[in-house]
């Protein structure tokens, strides 16, 4: 919502990839942190051939464990050494192996490179929501791999009808 006051959420799209008994885990999918795919591959020693798209957007995850590095992308074809299906046409990967394909152009055809994630604890999220921080709709796959970093979030808005620039975060008394 746009009342979100913590800076680590504030003006942010976060999807939700697993939530249950145990709590909620996400990634931010709309903050560019500043550095290209290829800075990645330098840091690892990896090579990319010279048709790769080196100069991907890197996204800011969440504020949790900001150097780990993972690979968001859509279920099917093939799979690497730490990819985990989440059941609903998404993958989630962090090993070298994919990053090495992604070099060779032979990765996944649509994904996020994330640093870090956003976690919840059992309950927390859904305290959270009760309180109106967070307005939620579908995941939309378009959303997600296809768009412009400053078009998703109005997009996800717009799902539900809801144009974020019209949203008054304050009430007056009548």
């Amino acid at each position: 919502m746009p009342q979100m006051e913590d800076p680590n959420f504030r003006h942010t799209l976060t999807y939700i990839i697993d939530h249950g008994e145990h709590g909620a885990l996400g990634f931010v999918i709309n903050r560019y942190i500043g550095i290209k795919i290829k800075e990645v591959f330098e840091q690892m020693d990896i090579v990319p051939e010279s048709d790769t798209d080196v100069d991907s957007p890197v996204y800011e995850g969440g504020p949790v464990d900001r150097e780990h590095g993972l690979i968001l992308h859509p279920s099917g074809g093939d799979t690497w050494k730490s990819s985990k299906d989440f059941g609903h046409g998404i993958c989630l990967s962090s090993s070298r192996d994919i990053l090495v394909d992604m070099a060779r152009g032979k990765g996944p055809q649509n994904c996020l490179v994330l640093l870090g994630h956003s976690g919840w604890g059992p309950g927390q999220l859904e305290e959270e929501m009760t309180h109106n921080a967070w307005l939620n709709c579908p995941a939309d796959e378009d959303i997600l791999f296809d768009m412009a970093i400053d078009d998703k979030l109005p997009a996800a808005a717009a799902v539900l009808g809801v144009d974020l620039t019209r949203v008054v975060t304050v009430a007056g008394h009548a």
